[in-house]
């Protein structure tokens, strides 16, 4: 992404960490800024991707790693016979509704990890289809592959952004920037 991560406090590695992750948070976010609903569902690159879906899917993701290692089942039970819905608005969804979400994930994601005793602490990823074992995970290892997950999805919100209407992450930043100044 563009933007720049500062350096943690010495010795903060949660905070470098969730920093990390809210990093990307901000490229999926600024993705969508300035569109419609209409355009942000749009798929303008090969790919049957959208900035809508993107944001809804790295949402649930996040919240259903989070929901797992607070040893819960995540908020939407998702399967082979329902993936495809975590990548398009459906029902009352709205870019907006998403962001409000989003949001609300990324301040729980930032509870739980400033709460747990030890990054070194872990909980147990059941088998399902996408994970073949029963595996102990360390909550470090959750914050790495949030910040993989979501990095991911931000390029793809990149190219599908500027496949749109042209504007790059580069132009994003520093219209986030100026709406921040001027508020």
């Amino acid at each position: 992404m563009v933007t720049h991560v500062p350096a943690e406090a010495q010795g903060d590695e949660r905070g470098a960490l969730l920093s990390f992750i809210e990093e990307q948070r901000g490229g999926i976010r600024r993705a969508v800024l300035g569109l419609t609903d209409e355009q942000a569902v749009s798929t303008p690159s090969a790919s049957e991707l959208s900035l809508a879906g993107l944001l809804k899917h790295v949402a649930e993701v996040e919240q259903g790693w989070i929901a797992r290692a607070q040893g819960e089942p995540p908020a939407v039970h998702r399967d082979e016979s329902n993936w495809h819905e975590c990548f398009r608005l459906t029902g009352d969804d709205t870019v907006a509704s998403q962001l409000a979400y989003y949001e609300k994930v990324a301040a729980e994601t930032e509870a739980f990890i400033r709460a747990v005793p030890s990054l070194d602490d872990t909980f147990e990823l059941p088998a399902t289809s996408w994970n073949p074992k029963d595996e102990q995970l360390s909550m470090r290892w959750l914050c790495l592959h949030l910040i993989r997950e979501t990095a991911r999805h931000a390029g793809h919100a990149d190219i599908i952004r500027e496949s749109l209407d042209g504007r790059t992450a580069f132009e994003l930043v520093a219209e986030e920037q100026q709406m921040a100044a001027g508020s």
